[in-house]
């Protein structure tokens, strides 16, 4: 299944190193480039409309959806106060998605992350703009590099009303600003269902760090989070899949 998710994702030049060189020969090519493969991190402002944290304490949720899930959770799970972030499907049609449907594009779905995390250590706000900054390009229009198809497709899920206020006045201040070179396609909708995806994508990073397509793609985004934001950043990952630390 993993050899499955690699071809499925790797670009049609990839494959062909892969298949001519075999897949050590590409994660040496990929190592040997570094954060040049990755999408482009961009500094930019926070936002000027945030969500203050609930006076009950509670634990709140974004969803979000960026490309390749396996990157964007990788980055979330290093954020201070981030206390959970797990790969799965939204925005889509099926009732019980999977994940050879998603990557085919039949469902409608996007592939995401879902976000929990305390909003008195880190607000909504600053999710997003971490969402915008390093863990995708928001001007690509369905893709996210290698990444063709609407289920790769840039979105923000919203949860409630004020969460919907505050990402839509960021995006229109963000174009506003032409901090990035083009205008943003995010999606912007209220969420539906949220979809956990199949174990084997959980903390899929964390557990594939050599492969090629993480190598090349995602450990730059987690490198930029640590150089761009280091009030928040956390050395050490927040796992799905480690019992006592979901």
């Amino acid at each position: 299944m993993v050899a499955q998710s690699l071809s499925a994702r790797l670009p049609a030049l990839s494959i062909a190193i892969v298949l001519g060189a075999g897949v050590i020969g590409l994660d040496l090519l990929c190592q040997s480039m570094g954060a040049h493969a990755a999408e482009k991190a961009t500094q930019i402002p926070p936002p000027a409309l945030d969500q203050m944290a609930a006076a009950d304490g509670k634990l709140a949720t974004a969803v979000v959806a960026g490309g390749c899930f396996w990157g964007v959770q990788a980055v979330f799970q290093h954020v201070e106060g981030v206390t959970n972030a797990v790969s799965g499907y939204a925005g889509g049609e099926s009732p019980d998605p999977t994940y050879p449907e998603v990557s085919a594009g039949v469902t409608g779905h996007a592939e995401v992350v879902e976000i929990t995390y305390d909003p008195s250590t880190i607000s909504y706000g600053k999710v997003l703009q971490i969402f915008f900054s390093v863990a995708h390009d928001p001007t690509q229009l369905n893709r996210q590099g290698p990444d063709v198809g609407t289920q790769y497709r840039s979105a923000v899920y919203f949860t409630d009303e004020e969460q919907a206020k505050v990402a839509k006045a960021y995006v229109d201040q963000l174009n506003q600003a032409a901090v990035f070179p083009a205008p943003i396609v995010t999606e912007l909708a209220d969420l539906d269902v949220f979809h956990p995806a199949e174990d084997y994508h959980q903390d899929y990073a964390f557990h594939h760090p050599n492969q090629a397509y993480i190598v090349w793609n995602d450990l730059p985004k987690v490198e930029n989070l640590r150089t761009m934001f280091p009030d928040v950043w956390r050395d050490e990952p927040k796992l799905v899949g480690v019992s006592g630390n979901s």
